[in-house]
């Protein structure tokens, strides 16, 4: 018997098509945008890559600095954020989810307030107030929490105490047993994080926009002024740059969530 799709399918198909279209065709026109020789003409009028290398001989200090806080603040939340995640879900209690309800305090207060009181704690070090570093303070207080959940949310679907306890008592240390045991459980949580914390930290503007000092812009601190340029066609040159570097980091970080072989630990 020949199976009909149901009308509600295609509904339901047009439906979410439609919402897609709504969100990447705005995204594709303003790219586009950037290519043309003048946004008001459109592409009849000509396309060109000046733009681009526009934003690129302007603005390429601040791309090649929000990169560099991107895989800094990548690498703090890994090394803070995985054991913090494995000590949550060791320890199941009050103090440990009074613990895990503060992690979430920086996402729920307001950027500029994060800023505020970094600067208010932070501001009279002058040498890390200049620095680079104090951005990459603010994006790892932002972005831990994403981390810290996404591990944690992995940790806690599996039977993490036995496989430890099995592993234990067959002489493998702590070292062995996080390492072999626990890291490669929680290896799709950690992409996971990866994910947020490197496109959140690209990203991030209003914490930045007050932690940053004329030295030290970034690249959505860079993509603001472009627009304030006056002329379109640079901002969307700039976004178009953007989406050049977010999308090569989005499939690598992908890309490595594959299991590297099919053994399975025992």
């Amino acid at each position: 018997m020949k199976h009909r799709t149901s009308p509600a399918f295609w509904l339901l198909l047009a439906f979410t098509l439609t919402v897609c279209a709504f969100l990447v065709v705005p995204v594709a026109m303003s790219m586009l945008a950037g290519v043309t020789q003048n946004y008001f003409i459109g592409w009849r009028g000509g396309l060109t890559f000046d733009w681009v290398l526009k934003v690129w001989t302007d603005y390429r200090h601040t791309i090649l600095r929000s990169i560099q806080i991107a895989l800094a603040c990548l690498a703090c939340t890994l090394v803070l954020g995985v054991p913090a995640a494995y000590v949550l879900a060791r320890r199941t209690n009050a103090l440990t989810r009074s613990i895990e309800e503060l992690l979430v305090m920086p996402v729920a207060i307001p950027g500029l307030a994060t800023a505020l009181a970094l600067i208010v704690t932070f501001g009279a070090f002058g040498e890390l107030r200049r620095s680079w570093v104090f951005i990459l303070i603010g994006h790892v207080l932002f972005t831990l929490p994403f981390m810290v959940r996404s591990v944690l949310a992995v940790l806690a679907s599996i039977d993490l105490r036995t496989l430890e306890e099995g592993a234990s008592s067959l002489g493998a240390s702590f070292a062995q047993r996080f390492f072999g045991i626990v890291l490669p459980n929680c290896r799709s949580g950690i992409v996971a994080g990866s994910l947020m914390v490197v496109t959140l930290s690209l990203g991030e503007f209003n914490m930045t926009l007050l932690l940053h000092t004329p030295l030290t812009p970034t690249l959505p601190v860079g993509l603001a002024d472009s627009y304030a340029s006056l002329r379109i066609e640079v901002g969307s040159a700039y976004t178009l740059v953007f989406f050049v570097i977010i999308i090569p980091l989005l499939i690598a970080l992908q890309m490595a969530s594959r299991p590297l072989s099919k053994k399975s630990i025992q």
